[in-house]
């Protein structure tokens, strides 16, 4: 708790202790979120600089690490609109098995293309909860809204890839 503290009230020696202790954690979370490690790198020194400038608004009594995921997914969430990077899907999503391969590179450049024309904060939820499987309660934390509201976006970009990709029949499923 005296490193919060110290933190808290700028001591930039407790400052450098949290980086080195969080630093890779907030980096991995990062680059689930971007799906790109040279981006990831960028938004964890901006998540980290966010850190030290709201520092006096951190509570000591808190925990560290859920405010540096909150910031670091704010940070993210910023990049993805701003960006419009492409999110990177796992190859096992390409289409039924047996198909052409390229059938299947065609599917999945769609799937890609649908995925990326979604609104950054469904693309946000779409690829912690469909592509990560991240638990619905830690990304509800790390965005800051409810469960049940992760749960919404979860329906609404299903059902918006649903929508794009309904002309391939390539069905999209929520868990």
């Amino acid at each position: 708790m005296e490193l919060l503290e110290r933190f808290a009230a700028g001591d930039l020696e407790a400052f450098e202790v949290l980086f080195r202790q969080h630093q890779k954690e907030v980096y991995a979370w990062i680059v689930r979120i971007v799906r790109d490690s040279g981006i990831a790198e960028d938004l964890t020194v901006e998540t980290f600089w966010r850190i030290y400038k709201s520092r006096a608004r951190f509570r000591p009594d808190g925990n560290f690490r859920a405010w540096a995921r909150r910031i670091a997914t704010n940070a993210a969430l910023d990049h993805l609109r701003i960006a419009r990077h492409e999110t990177e899907l796992p190859d096992d999503l390409a289409g039924p098995p047996g198909e052409d391969s390229a059938v299947r590179g065609e599917i999945r450049k769609r799937i890609k293309e649908a995925f990326h024309q979604l609104p950054a904060k469904y693309r946000l939820i779409a690829t912690l909860a469909l592509i990560e499987e991240e638990p619905y309660e830690s990304i509800a934390q790390a965005v800051g809204i409810s469960a049940g509201l992760v749960k919404i976006r979860v329906f609404r970009a299903v059902r918006m890839l649903r929508k794009k990709l309904s002309p391939l029949r390539v069905e999209a499923v929520a868990k």
